[in-house]
């Protein structure tokens, strides 16, 4: 394997498998770093803040600071910001990414009629009310954003859990409209971001993640090279029916320490 001046790594699937960490990651980790290579950590969830994911792998043996993580609220707080920074955004949400918004000085709104922008994204405690304000925001002309394309649901307590995916889906099917903008993984915009993090271009990194519609679609379309591993949701034969290539498939992150 071509030994990479940085690596983004998945987190969850990847890097650990919910509070435990995947064996021999944290050796992994350990030996890219002590080679000087630089390493940050991506994740498409927004249910939680940087820190919360930088504590989490610290924890776990991986030392982690917030600059280390980049996450889809922080790439939506960046990117509205920067791109939109006089709009008025309805949020379908949870407290992270609306902290995250708000710190980043987007100003939120629940009016339709003063909505700009409506960010979808997961929301576990979801309204019929909050459904219909955003209805009635986008047929009245507002735009049409999302943290992330994710439409594998976690579980909590048994129950499935409503995901940003089939947020969209139903805002899409009951308003006619179609979503304009992405933000998280697979999309460029925090691709960009996290290019920018690392210090790196795209041909000095590795992408390595277990889903092959986000992390190694993002890679791809990038032009990073890749790295599937099946401790997550991809199996080797669905890896092997699948239309895309990573450059190399892994059983697990360990295997980038043998490599070295």
């Amino acid at each position: 394997m071509k030994r990479y001046r940085g690596y983004l790594f998945d987190l969850d699937g990847t890097i650990y498998l919910g509070e435990e960490l995947i064996p021999g990651a944290d050796v992994a980790v350990a030996s890219l770093r002590e080679r000087g290579a630089r390493v940050l950590f991506l994740s498409n969830k927004p249910i939680a803040r940087r820190e919360s994911y930088a504590e989490k792998l610290t924890r776990l043996g991986i030392p982690a600071t917030v600059d280390d993580v980049v996450n889809s609220p922080l790439a939506s707080a960046r990117y509205l910001a920067a791109e939109h920074p006089d709009a008025q955004v309805m949020v379908l949400g949870e407290a992270a990414l609306r902290d995250e918004l708000t710190d980043a000085g987007v100003s939120l709104t629940e009016d339709p009629a003063q909505t700009d922008i409506v960010l979808v994204s997961w929301d576990r405690q979801i309204t019929y009310a909050q459904f219909d304000a955003a209805h009635q925001a986008l047929v009245g002309g507002a735009r049409f954003f999302s943290t992330n394309p994710d439409t594998v649901c976690p579980l909590e307590g048994g129950r499935t859990v409503p995901d940003s995916g089939a947020n969209i889906a139903y805002l899409e099917a009951s308003t006619g409209r179609e979503l304009e903008v992405m933000i998280g993984k697979p999309s460029p915009i925090i691709t960009t971001m996290a290019l920018a993090g690392i210090g790196l271009s795209a041909r000095d990194c590795l992408m390595v993640g277990d889903r092959l519609d986000t992390d190694m679609a993002m890679g791809e379309t990038a032009g990073l090279d890749t790295a599937l591993v099946l401790t997550g949701v991809t199996s080797r034969e669905q890896a092997a029916k699948s239309d895309r290539h990573p450059t190399y498939t892994l059983e697990s992150v360990a295997e980038l320490a043998e490599a070295l």
